[in-house]
């Protein structure tokens, strides 16, 4: 079963409830994601990166991940 955009976000959201989250994509397999976010101030992008795969709980994990590709923009708030 594919996996939606809104869903990527709602996984994101619920460990980063106050990001500003952006996730495109409708092939369901395919996606960019911008979050920006308070908590990775101090923090580098790998760092922010592994927080927000980690929010996504294995679904891009393995062959069989529902998740194929996803571009990922992580940034603190300017």
């Amino acid at each position: 079963m594919a996996i939606l955009a809104s869903d990527i976000e709602a996984l994101i959201r619920d460990t980063f409830p106050d990001a500003k989250i952006t996730v495109q994509g409708d092939d369901g397999a395919h996606f960019s994601a911008e979050v920006i976010d308070e908590s990775f101030r101090g923090q580098n992008r790998v760092q922010q990166q592994r927080a927000v795969m980690a929010a996504l709980k294995g679904k891009m994990d393995g062959p069989n991940g529902e998740i194929h590709a996803l571009a990922l923009t992580t940034k603190a708030p300017e």
